[in-house]
């Protein structure tokens, strides 16, 4: 255990702190402050006191206290050895993320359904996918997409019935392939049983909830205050994210039963394991205390100190495994908002026995900026971040590769609005997660290069976050052009519009009109046109991704960085002690002057024609030692 912090501690004493070392990396993140600075000694010697004294009349001594007491309530440290790497079906896997909402109607109702998904298994084994990973398929209201569940242990009806959840299962384990469910247990829907029998007066299921009679600060991640009043039982009721989506209350040992259990049942089942929605935020302190409101002007969310990191996070989890995913060896990924490296090594260290992965964020916004910001992202600071956790994590720690997912716009027009460079960029971002040390998660149409859609106006929008934040900005004074603008830079929307399988009406999705409307070219953007073309997007993931099952040295091998401070530059190598591969990539648009020699290597993998003598914009490369 390290020691705690006061107010006489440096600022290298804060970032020697697991916790500390996460929040300092948060506000550099936020406030587009240089990295650079923390590698300033005069900097990092600066007393938390002192710093207090020089900025008392902009920040209030509060601020420091609160930091205090978040850093000191985790001082365990990583654990950091020479074990051998402990080899793992999920680690050389490639996961791909189905939206089944989008992925594919079987039935003409314009909404993707299981029997869909079914369909679609033989293209997803051709492209070399070994897991599936879908977004909730529960009986829900459908506030937020399932994500707001209220039976979790029967099917959304316009999806399909738990036969249809059975054949799926069979036929995945016929083509020996994996899948994993989400599991959504910070919150349920307010319409599920538990939650009416609490709004009835039932005091034990109101123990299941966070009810108070009076509401803190704390404000919600779609807008708004986090508590909901209900007149019938006269208390406030926490929802951290949608009104309709109310937080369960962890503490209660029952409620942990009740999750364990849910597990239990859809492990028996078949599935393999879950990804875990918004996992890390299930403790909170007991006392609710108000969020510091700098820190939430900060990080966007007031009262976010208090439960991102939580008392009881890692007791509870590692509870949760031992009770319900050992038994039957199930897969772990933990959505973790906020969590960093240092967290996020302790919530996954093979020793530690509590999580397998977590997704962290911190790579999908240049720094300074958030996702409702319409600008270029730079993918120098996704080198950045990508070499910081390659370097961090020993062979005690594993680490997931994604751009794209569910709750973000899509990654390549964020860097290229135009799509000029489209095929070149997908093909880039791809290699990248194919050949880094990790788990590779692919996000469905990543794999054609799927980009950000045209929404026409706020008609076309689904997403309750994205039209919570608009009423948000009008009330606020904004126009209706300035509020869509917003919303079109970061909706949700941009990565569920349908999945897109040929280039007949709707893309081959549904028959008829789908939930949400698609604008994007249906001409290339397909998987049947993609298939059919030696350079697509499509096929060059496919060679890529079974080239890497073909040679693990790709999974499990040593990962070294060259000229790592190169701007536009990613260039690393990937050994063991019989295989080495170079991999060289160009991380702008422009072209650039060769830096690396390639002498000595066969080039396998490129997204480029023809090489020059200059490197193309977006150029990437992998070559095999001869």
């Amino acid at each position: 255990m390290s020691k705690m912090i006061d107010i006489n501690s440096k600022i290298k004493d804060v970032i020697a702190l697991p916790i500390g070392h996460d929040v300092v990396f948060r506000l550099f993140l936020q406030t587009g402050l240089s990295f650079s600075l923390l590698d300033n000694p005069l900097v990092l010697n600066i007393k938390l006191k002192n710093l207090s004294k020089i900025l008392k009349r902009k920040i209030p001594t509060s601020f420091f206290q609160t930091v205090i007491d978040l850093v000191n309530s985790e001082l365990e440290q990583p654990l950091e050895d020479d074990a051998p790497i402990n080899k793992a079906w999920w680690k050389e896997a490639v996961f791909y993320q189905i939206y089944p909402r989008s992925f594919k109607d079987s039935n003409g109702d314009g909404i993707g359904d299981i029997q869909g998904i079914i369909s679609k298994l033989d293209t997803l084994k051709d492209l070399g996918i070994d897991c599936l990973w879908l977004s909730p398929i529960y009986d829900s209201p459908n506030d937020d997409n399932g994500y707001d569940i209220r039976d979790y242990r029967n099917i959304m009806a316009e999806f399909g019935t738990m036969d249809d959840v059975d054949l799926l299962i069979s036929e995945l384990k016929k083509r020996d392939m994996k899948i994993i469910m989400d599991l959504v247990v910070n919150h349920t829907s307010d319409e599920h049983p538990w939650f009416q029998a609490a709004l009835n007066g039932d005091k034990e299921k109101q123990d299941y909830y966070i009810f108070r009679d009076k509401p803190n600060n704390w404000t919600s991640f779609f807008s708004g205050s986090a508590w909901r009043y209900f007149k019938e039982i006269d208390k406030y009721a926490l929802k951290l994210f949608s009104s309709k989506q109310m937080d369960l209350n962890w503490d209660n040992p029952k409620i942990r039963k009740e999750v364990a259990d849910i597990v239990t049942f859809w492990l028996e089942k078949g599935i393999d394991g879950f990804r875990m929605d918004v996992i890390n935020y299930i403790s909170k302190n007991p006392e609710l205390p108000d969020g510091d409101t700098l820190v939430g002007d900060l990080v966007g969310f007031t009262g976010m100190e208090h439960y991102f990191y939580g008392p009881n996070l890692t007791k509870y989890l590692a509870e949760l495994r031992k009770n319900a995913f050992e038994p039957y060896q199930g897969f772990s990924v933990g959505e973790t908002p906020g969590i960093g490296t240092q967290l996020g090594k302790l919530l996954t260290g093979d020793y530690r026995k509590i999580m397998d992965l977590t997704f962290s964020f911190d790579h999908l916004e240049t720094p300074g900026k958030v996702r409702f910001d319409d600008y270029r992202y730079d993918l120098n600071f996704y080198k950045f971040y990508l070499i910081e956790n390659q370097k961090s994590f020993s062979n005690r720690y594993w680490m997931s590769l994604f751009v794209d997912n569910h709750d973000n716009p899509r990654f390549i027009s964020k860097i290229d609005p135009s799509n000029r460079y489209r095929d070149e960029l997908a093909k880039n971002i791809n290699m990248i997660l194919l050949t880094l040390k990790g788990t590779p998660f692919f996000y469905q149409g990543q794999e054609i290069g799927m980009t950000n859609n045209e929404f026409k106006s706020m008609d076309d929008i689904r997403d309750v976050e994205s039209i919570n934040k608009y009423k948000e900005m009008i009330a606020a004074g904004k126009t209706e052009k300035e509020a869509f603008a917003t919303i079109l830079a970061g909706s949700r929307d941009h990565c569920r519009t349908p999945m897109q399988w040929n280039d007949k009406t709707y893309g081959g999705f549904s028959e008829n009109q789908p939930w949400i409307k698609g604008y994007q070219d249906l001409k290339t953007t397909n998987i049947e046109y993609q298939q059919k073309q030696n350079n697509s997007i499509y096929n060059f993931t496919k060679q890529l991704i079974h080239y890497r099952k073909e040679n693990p040295v790709l999974i499990y091998g040593d990962i070294e960085f060259i000229k790592e401070n190169t701007k536009d530059y990613f260039i690393y190598k990937r050994k063991d002690e019989n295989n080495e591969f170079l991999i060289e990539i160009n991380l702008s648009d422009d072209r650039q002057k060769r830096i690396i020699d390639s002498t000595g290597y066969k080039l396998i993998f490129s997204n480029v024609k023809n090489q020059e003598k200059m490197m193309s914009a977006y150029e990437a490369n992998l070559y095999r030692k001869i």
